[in-house]
């Protein structure tokens, strides 16, 4: 009798166990998973080279190459693709598993299988818009290196197919072919009804905006699907079945919001994060702050967020500087009883109350797009994130008041000096960076390189820890988890897009012209709307559509322009770190790595107390305009 050898197969969060046929498609997929992975890793380098020679040539020799950040863009979007296969094939992809845990096994193998099909069904259907995408790119050429872009375009089709590839790869291991079927079976029969309700759904206007973007993004994400796939199926369906917009519109839009060159800053901070905790930067740097506060209840969550305010605005993206800080305080934090769920959603909190913290791209944006003073608004952003850290740090207290910290010793003056000595080098990484920004060395995109750097010499000739063996398992993680966060961005863009093609921009504003009760209830509404509004668009396209419709009407209510442009930046960023729709929330799980299911519960309460501190903010203009 032939032997048949049994393997473990992880669906989901599932362990199924299927017979290895005879281990062919295991080794299929582990010939091509190195075939992404290498090629992933070596691209991570590659823009850590080409923007550190950029920074070198225009600062250092004063002969700046004109073509690295456009050769930066080609291969950042290869990047973002590549990575969001390895991170399909990984299982990484973030999505919310608080309703599929609380279901029985069975249910919950079946979700998981679905939340595959569901992905593979997405991806299926983008495929060939995504190739004529990238055809008609074809007809460009680059302005500096004179070539065609589609070899920059190219990275779409070939990362779509690479990830359906790996979705089949995970179907053909599932040994249960009845739940298999059911699970193909159920997910065909729901896009078929879909696309046979096609002459329902044009006639509701936009009434249709609720049924795809609440309705099927909101059962989505709740059924387990990936949320990138869970948004891309919602703003599909949109575009396909309710509008005559050509589907390659959306895979521009997707690419346009995954290669942002600002969102470069991404994965170098997340490969910065890596780089410090191997070389011992990190617990030099923990150590430190440990002695100062680690007999505090609560300690190091205070740390958190007083860190949060320091990196904050450097990179320009959130969700850098959130790995610019996680990996460095939450092993420690977690060593000392901290719960992963706790953490995250008070990473997530304070990247909400950084937002108005200079230099800041949002603050950037809105003096761009509607005449304010940039000046005025950096000088108003400081306050308001004081204030909103006081109201984090107060619920920090209230939490943790009764932590026992019977088993920690609080360090002696002589330590804690000791302790500074050993981590000055490391605690200089962030002045380093801020200095690098300020003084014009480099950009918010060149800067991490700068760090990385710093963090390279750092390691090897003071702390004397750099294991070279750990180098590329790093930079193949840094990959796998920006291409999770920028597929969901970018799926995020498609929404926001679809949103604005709507005309829900321009009502919305209209409505908000003829509120009563003049400037108090425009600044009340304010809030509710760009909360809401935070949760679908990443703030800078929310401040492009909106701003230049609400700062006039601000202006004949009374209200400031810098005391406005502070509420709206904080109202935003609650909600886009507000679950279940909020993207910086699953930024954050996946920074922390985290499922976010865990971090649910307790974001709610820093939610309560981020509001509170908004509506002291609105309420006191002088905390925004008090020092112009």
């Amino acid at each position: 009798m032939a032997h048949t050898e049994i393997t473990e197969v992880t669906v989901g969060e599932v362990v199924l166990k299927s017979p290895r046929r005879p281990s062919l498609i295991a080794s299929i997929d582990h010939v091509l998973g190195l075939m992404v992975e290498i090629p992933a890793a070596l691209l991570v380098m590659a823009e850590i080279v080409i923007l550190f020679a950029g920074v070198v040539a225009r600062y250092g020799l004063r002969q700046p190459l004109i073509w690295s950040d456009e050769l930066a863009s080609i291969l950042f979007l290869w990047l973002a693709m590549l990575g969001a296969a390895v991170a399909f094939r990984r299982s990484e992809h973030m999505r919310m598993t608080a309703v599929v845990a609380s279901a029985g096994p069975r249910l919950r193998t079946y979700l998981d299988v679905v939340a595959t099909c569901a992905a593979l069904a997405f991806l299926l259907m983008i495929a060939w818009p995504a190739y004529q995408y990238a055809y008609e790119e074809s007809f460009i050429t680059t302005p500096a290196l004179q070539i065609q872009n589609i070899w920059r375009a190219a990275a779409l089709p070939v990362g779509t197919c690479l990830m359906a590839l790996f979705a089949l790869l995970r179907l053909a291991r599932v040994s249960d072919f009845k739940l298999l079927a059911a699970a193909v079976i159920s997910v065909a029969v729901l896009i078929g009804l879909f696309w046979l309700a096609q002459p329902w759904f044009r006639p509701l206007g936009n009434l249709n905006l609720v049924i795809f973007f609440v309705g099927v993004a909101g059962f989505c994400v709740f059924a387990g699907v990936p949320i990138a796939f869970g948004f891309g199926l919602a703003i599909f369906g949109y575009l396909a079945l309710t509008t005559h917009t050509p589907l390659m519109v959306l895979v521009g839009r997707m690419d346009e919001g995954m290669s942002h060159l600002i969102l470069l800053s991404v994965p170098l901070f997340v490969f910065l994060g890596l780089l410090i905790e191997m070389t011992g930067m990190a617990r030099a740097m923990v150590a430190f702050l440990a002695s100062l506060l680690g007999h505090v209840r609560g300690g190091l969550h205070y740390v958190l967020v007083g860190a949060m305010y320091l990196v904050s605005g450097i990179s320009g993206a959130k969700a850098a500087d959130m790995a610019a800080v996680a990996p460095v305080l939450f092993p420690e934090m977690k060593a000392r009883g901290a719960r992963p769920g706790d953490l995250v959603a008070l990473l997530a909190a304070t990247g909400a109350q950084t937002e108005t913290i200079p230099p800041s791209l949002v603050l950037i944006t809105i003096g761009s797009v509607t005449g304010v003073s940039i000046s005025a608004l950096f000088t108003g952003g400081l306050l308001p994130g004081v204030v909103l850290a006081i109201t984090l740090s107060t619920l920090v207290w209230w939490r943790y008041r009764k932590e026992d910290l019977s088993h920690v010793r609080r360090a002696s003056l002589g330590e804690a000096g000791k302790a500074f000595i050993v981590a000055l080098p490391a605690l200089a990484l962030p002045f380093v960076i801020r200095a690098a920004v300020v003084e014009g060395v480099a950009t918010a995109t060149e800067v991490s390189t700068i760090g990385i750097v710093y963090g390279f010499v750092v390691g090897l000739l003071v702390y004397r820890r750099f294991d070279w063996r750990r180098l590329l398992p790093m930079l193949i993680e840094t990959a796998s988890l920006s291409g999770a966060i920028l597929l969901i961005i970018g799926s995020a863009t498609g929404m926001a897009w679809g949103l604005t093609q709507s005309g829900f921009s321009r009502a919305l504003a209209a409505a908000m012209t003829g509120l009563p009760g003049g400037a108090a209830s425009f600044i009340a509404v304010s809030i509710v709307a760009f909360t809401i509004l935070g949760s679908v668009l990443e703030g800078i396209p929310a401040i492009v559509l909106f701003g230049p419709l609400l700062f006039p009407i601000a202006r004949a209510v009374g209200v400031h322009e810098v005391h406005y442009a502070m509420i709206i930046i904080l109202a935003m960023g609650i909600g886009l770190f507000a679950p279940p729709f909020g993207v910086g929330y699953y930024a954050a799980c996946a920074i922390g790595r985290v499922d976010p299911a865990q971090g649910v519960r307790p974001i709610w309460g820093y939610m309560l107390a981020l509001l509170l501190g908004l509506i002291v903010v609105a309420a006191v203009p002088w905390i925004s305009i008090g020092f112009l």
